[in-house]
Protein backbone atom coordinates (compact mmCIF):
# COMPACT_ATOMS: atom_id res chain seq x y z
CA UNK A 1 0.00 0.00 0.00
CA UNK A 2 0.96 3.81 -0.64
CA UNK A 3 -0.40 6.48 1.46
CA UNK A 4 -1.13 10.09 -0.35
CA UNK A 5 -1.78 12.30 2.31
CA UNK A 6 -4.07 15.55 1.94
CA UNK A 7 -0.82 17.59 2.85
CA UNK A 8 0.92 16.45 0.33
CA UNK A 9 -1.32 17.06 -3.02
CA UNK A 10 -0.43 18.59 -5.55
CA UNK A 11 -2.06 22.31 -6.51
CA UNK A 12 -2.54 23.50 -9.64
CA UNK A 13 -4.92 25.93 -11.99
CA UNK A 14 -7.09 24.19 -14.38
CA UNK A 15 -6.78 23.58 -17.61
CA UNK A 16 -9.50 26.50 -18.61
CA UNK A 17 -8.09 29.00 -16.23
CA UNK A 18 -11.39 29.07 -13.86
CA UNK A 19 -10.22 27.47 -10.72
CA UNK A 20 -7.90 25.35 -8.81
CA UNK A 21 -7.11 21.58 -9.11
CA UNK A 22 -5.43 19.61 -6.42
CA UNK A 23 -4.30 16.25 -8.00
CA UNK A 24 -4.54 13.08 -5.79
CA UNK A 25 -2.08 10.47 -8.20
CA UNK A 26 -1.13 10.54 -11.95
CA UNK A 27 0.55 8.25 -14.23
CA UNK A 28 2.83 8.53 -16.33
CA UNK A 29 4.28 10.41 -13.33
CA UNK A 30 4.56 14.39 -13.57
CA UNK A 31 2.33 13.77 -16.09
CA UNK A 32 0.49 17.12 -17.65
CA UNK A 33 -2.97 17.80 -18.10
CA UNK A 34 -2.19 16.89 -21.87
CA UNK A 35 -0.52 13.31 -21.82
CA UNK A 36 -1.64 11.95 -18.50
CA UNK A 37 -2.80 8.57 -19.27
CA UNK A 38 -5.01 8.44 -15.57
CA UNK A 39 -5.54 11.31 -12.70
CA UNK A 40 -7.40 11.80 -9.95
CA UNK A 41 -7.75 15.16 -8.61
CA UNK A 42 -10.33 17.10 -6.72
CA UNK A 43 -11.45 20.84 -7.31
CA UNK A 44 -13.52 23.45 -5.89
CA UNK A 45 -15.78 24.38 -8.12
CA UNK A 46 -17.49 28.17 -7.13
CA UNK A 47 -19.54 29.47 -9.67
CA UNK A 48 -21.47 27.95 -12.43
CA UNK A 49 -19.54 27.83 -15.59
CA UNK A 50 -18.38 25.42 -18.17
CA UNK A 51 -15.64 22.46 -17.79
CA UNK A 52 -12.87 22.00 -19.18
CA UNK A 53 -12.31 20.07 -22.44
CA UNK A 54 -10.58 16.92 -22.30
CA UNK A 55 -9.90 15.56 -25.90
CA UNK A 56 -9.71 11.42 -25.98
CA UNK A 57 -10.59 11.46 -22.16
CA UNK A 58 -13.15 9.52 -19.91
CA UNK A 59 -14.12 11.14 -16.58
CA UNK A 60 -15.86 9.95 -13.19
CA UNK A 61 -17.20 12.80 -11.05
CA UNK A 62 -18.51 12.35 -7.06
CA UNK A 63 -19.29 15.34 -4.80
CA UNK A 64 -17.24 15.13 -1.60
CA UNK A 65 -18.71 18.51 0.08
CA UNK A 66 -21.62 20.95 -0.77
CA UNK A 67 -25.24 20.80 -2.14
CA UNK A 68 -24.40 19.84 -5.42
CA UNK A 69 -24.69 21.17 -9.28
CA UNK A 70 -26.79 20.15 -12.21
CA UNK A 71 -24.21 18.90 -15.02
CA UNK A 72 -25.84 19.73 -18.83
CA UNK A 73 -23.89 17.35 -21.00
CA UNK A 74 -23.14 17.72 -24.42
CA UNK A 75 -26.55 20.27 -24.36
CA UNK A 76 -28.58 16.87 -22.86
CA UNK A 77 -30.90 18.24 -20.06
CA UNK A 78 -28.95 18.66 -16.46
CA UNK A 79 -28.16 15.67 -14.48
CA UNK A 80 -28.01 16.60 -10.39
CA UNK A 81 -24.93 15.30 -9.12
CA UNK A 82 -24.94 15.40 -5.20
CA UNK A 83 -22.74 14.01 -2.03
CA UNK A 84 -25.82 11.46 -1.99
CA UNK A 85 -25.48 10.47 -5.87
CA UNK A 86 -23.27 7.76 -7.13
CA UNK A 87 -20.57 8.58 -9.18
CA UNK A 88 -21.40 10.05 -12.29
CA UNK A 89 -19.26 8.95 -15.49
CA UNK A 90 -19.31 11.00 -19.01
CA UNK A 91 -16.81 11.74 -22.00
CA UNK A 92 -14.68 14.13 -21.02
CA UNK A 93 -13.97 15.48 -24.40
CA UNK A 94 -17.83 17.14 -25.06
CA UNK A 95 -19.28 20.51 -23.58
CA UNK A 96 -20.51 20.29 -19.72
CA UNK A 97 -21.60 23.32 -18.43
CA UNK A 98 -22.11 23.31 -14.63
CA UNK A 99 -24.79 25.08 -12.49
CA UNK A 100 -24.19 25.01 -8.59
CA UNK A 101 -27.35 24.42 -6.47
CA UNK A 102 -26.36 25.93 -3.43
CA UNK A 103 -22.62 27.42 -2.73
CA UNK A 104 -19.70 25.84 -3.60
CA UNK A 105 -19.21 22.11 -3.87
CA UNK A 106 -15.64 20.47 -4.00
CA UNK A 107 -15.46 17.02 -6.31
CA UNK A 108 -13.41 14.07 -6.69
CA UNK A 109 -12.39 13.39 -10.05
CA UNK A 110 -11.13 10.59 -12.44
CA UNK A 111 -10.02 10.58 -15.50
CA UNK A 112 -9.20 8.16 -18.03
CA UNK A 113 -7.37 8.32 -21.53
CA UNK A 114 -9.40 5.71 -24.15
CA UNK A 115 -7.76 3.22 -25.18
CA UNK A 116 -4.75 3.14 -22.88
CA UNK A 117 -7.00 2.91 -19.29
CA UNK A 118 -10.84 2.88 -18.10
CA UNK A 119 -11.73 2.85 -14.99
CA UNK A 120 -15.02 2.86 -12.55
CA UNK A 121 -15.75 4.67 -9.10
CA UNK A 122 -17.42 3.00 -6.42
CA UNK A 123 -18.83 5.25 -3.27
CA UNK A 124 -19.01 2.78 -0.34
CA UNK A 125 -19.21 3.38 3.88
CA UNK A 126 -18.84 1.16 6.46
CA UNK A 127 -16.62 -1.67 6.48
CA UNK A 128 -15.46 -3.28 3.35
CA UNK A 129 -12.67 -5.15 1.80
CA UNK A 130 -10.64 -4.15 -1.85
CA UNK A 131 -8.57 -5.89 -3.62
CA UNK A 132 -7.39 -5.88 -7.43
CA UNK A 133 -9.08 -7.90 -9.90
CA UNK A 134 -5.93 -8.57 -12.14
CA UNK A 135 -2.05 -7.58 -11.28
CA UNK A 136 -1.99 -4.84 -13.64
CA UNK A 137 -4.93 -3.18 -12.39
CA UNK A 138 -4.39 0.07 -9.67
CA UNK A 139 -6.84 0.34 -7.24
CA UNK A 140 -6.89 3.70 -4.77
CA UNK A 141 -9.42 4.50 -1.96
CA UNK A 142 -10.10 8.03 -0.89
CA UNK A 143 -11.54 8.47 2.34
CA UNK A 144 -13.53 11.67 3.35
CA UNK A 145 -13.40 11.54 7.05
CA UNK A 146 -11.31 9.12 9.51
CA UNK A 147 -10.70 5.68 8.42
CA UNK A 148 -8.61 2.67 9.38
CA UNK A 149 -7.37 0.15 6.47
CA UNK A 150 -5.09 -3.45 7.63
CA UNK A 151 -3.72 -5.74 4.95
CA UNK A 152 -1.63 -9.16 5.92
CA UNK A 153 1.47 -6.83 5.72
CA UNK A 154 0.95 -3.13 6.50
CA UNK A 155 -2.18 -0.80 8.24
CA UNK A 156 -2.62 2.49 7.89
CA UNK A 157 -4.59 5.29 9.73
CA UNK A 158 -6.30 8.01 6.88
CA UNK A 159 -7.49 10.94 7.96
CA UNK A 160 -10.01 13.20 5.70
CA UNK A 161 -9.25 13.26 2.24
CA UNK A 162 -5.85 10.62 2.15
CA UNK A 163 -5.87 7.89 -0.49
CA UNK A 164 -3.95 4.97 -0.62
CA UNK A 165 -3.21 2.84 -3.70
CA UNK A 166 -3.79 -1.35 -2.64
CA UNK A 167 -1.89 -3.90 -3.96
CA UNK A 168 -3.21 -6.77 -1.67
CA UNK A 169 -6.84 -7.42 -0.31
CA UNK A 170 -6.99 -5.02 2.30
CA UNK A 171 -9.38 -4.13 5.00
CA UNK A 172 -11.18 -0.37 5.52
CA UNK A 173 -12.94 0.69 8.62
CA UNK A 174 -14.48 3.68 7.91
CA UNK A 175 -18.12 3.43 10.28
CA UNK A 176 -20.08 5.73 8.97
CA UNK A 177 -17.57 7.88 6.64
CA UNK A 178 -17.85 7.81 2.91
CA UNK A 179 -14.89 6.43 0.89
CA UNK A 180 -14.48 5.58 -3.13
CA UNK A 181 -13.04 3.24 -4.81
CA UNK A 182 -11.17 4.23 -7.97
CA UNK A 183 -9.95 0.84 -9.73
CA UNK A 184 -7.97 1.67 -13.64
CA UNK A 185 -7.42 -1.13 -15.81
CA UNK A 186 -5.10 -1.01 -18.60
CA UNK A 187 -6.48 -1.55 -21.94
CA UNK A 188 -5.03 -3.34 -25.03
Amino acid sequence: MALFRASEHKRMPWKNGGGETVEIAVFPPHASVDDFDWRISMATVASDGAFSIFPGIDRTLSILDGNGMGLEIDGKAAVLLMRESQPLTFAADVPVVARLVDGPITDLNVMTRRGRFSHSVERVTGRFCVSRNAPSDRVFVLATGDAFAVSAHQSFALGALDAMSIDVATDVQADDIVCYVIRLTPQG
